[in-house]
C-alpha cells in the first residue's frame, strides 16, 4: 500500500462508518503529535468561497442558502443524499479541491519536524481512490445502535438519514478489508486512546 511519491512522513487514513468516531480517533493521533487533514473542514470552507458558492447556488438553486446569503449545508444535503445525480454535480465541483488542499496540507506537514505522521480524516476516502494515497489504514468500528446515538445526540442526522448516507459508501467488509488495523469504539474514551497509542507505535516502528 506503500506508495513512492507520499513523502518523509507515513500517511495514515481513517475509515469507517457515519457515527463511528473517525473524526475523534483523529483528533487523537493529533495529540500523538500527527498532523491531520479533515476533509470535512476543507470542504465546509470551500463552501464560504465566492467561486465555489457560485458553481453550487449555480447547480443547485438559491433556495440552498440561508438568510444571510450563505450556503446551507443541511439543506443542501438533504438535496444530494436522495439524489445520487445531484451529489455527483456537487463532488466535482467540491472534491478536486478538497483534494488539492490535501495535498498541500500533506506538503506542508511533510516539511514540518515536529510531526511525526500524516492523518487523513476523509468520509469517502476509499470511494474517492486515497486509500492507495496511504501507508497504512485503520478502521474504526462501532456498533450501529451506538453510532445512530453519537450522531443523533450531536444533532446531524437521524438514523434514516444514516442510513440512506452510507447506500453512497462502499460496503463496509470492504473497508475492513482495506485496513491494516482495526480500533474498537464501543467504549470508554480511555480504552480508544489505548488502542490508538498501541496502533501508532506499531506504525512508526514498521515505518
Amino acid at each position: 500500500m506503500l506508495v513512492s511519491d507520499v513523502g518523509k512522513k507515513p500517511i495514515i487514513g481513517i475509515l469507517g462508518r457515519i457515527g463511528s468516531g473517525k473524526s475523534t480517533v483523529a483528533d487523537e493521533f493529533g495529540k500523538l503529535g500527527c498532523g491531520v487533514v479533515d476533509a470535512d473542514k476543507l470542504a465546509h470552507a470551500l463552501l464560504d468561497e465566492d467561486d465555489v458558492k457560485e458553481e453550487v447556488v449555480g447547480l443547485f438553486g438559491r433556495s440552498i442558502c440561508d438568510s444571510s446569503g450563505r450556503i446551507d449545508r443541511s439543506k443542501l444535503a438533504e438535496i444530494v443524499f436522495t439524489d445520487s445525480e445531484k451529489l455527483s454535480g456537487l463532488n466535482n465541483i467540491v472534491h478536486p479541491r478538497v483534494l488539492e488542499r490535501a495535498e498541500e496540507l500533506i506538503r506542508q506537514y511533510n516539511g514540518q519536524s515536529e510531526v511525526k505522521a500524516i492523518v487523513l480524516d476523509m468520509p469517502l476516502l476509499a470511494e474517492v481512490g486515497w486509500d492507495k494515497r496511504c501507508d497504512k489504514l485503520v478502521f474504526v468500528e462501532c456498533d450501529r445502535g451506538l453510532r445512530a446515538e453519537r450522531a443523533k445526540k450531536a444533532g446531524v442526522f437521524d438514523e434514516n438519514q444514516q442510513r440512506i448516507r452510507e447506500n453512497f459508501q462502499i460496503s463496509l467488509d470492504n473497508k475492513v478489508a482495506l485496513a491494516d488495523n482495526s480500533i474498537n469504539n464501543n467504549s470508554d474514551s480511555s480504552e480508544l486512546v489505548r488502542q490508538i497509542a498501541n496502533i501508532f507505535s506499531s506504525i512508526l516502528d514498521s515505518y
